[in-house]
């Protein structure tokens, strides 16, 4: 995915400052997904139906904490 520091984002919802949420980076072919606390560690790389698939979960509340 190239340079590891271009093109990394973190949620509106984060909040300033806070390290402690996943960074997200949208690449042509997959989508990037690292700790904030750790960028020099590894990323997650997923495809586009594996990403579209989680999103549709995650809006759908299949991971919301009960």
């Amino acid at each position: 995915m190239g340079n590891r520091e271009i093109g990394w984002f973190k949620s509106s919802y984060s909040g300033g400052g806070n390290d402690q949420c996943v960074e997200c980076r949208i690449a042509e072919d997959a989508v990037g997904v690292r700790d904030s606390k750790n960028r020099r560690g590894p990323a997650f790389a997923f495809g586009s139906v594996a990403w579209r698939a989680f999103i549709g979960g995650a809006k759908a509340g299949a991971f919301d904490r009960r």
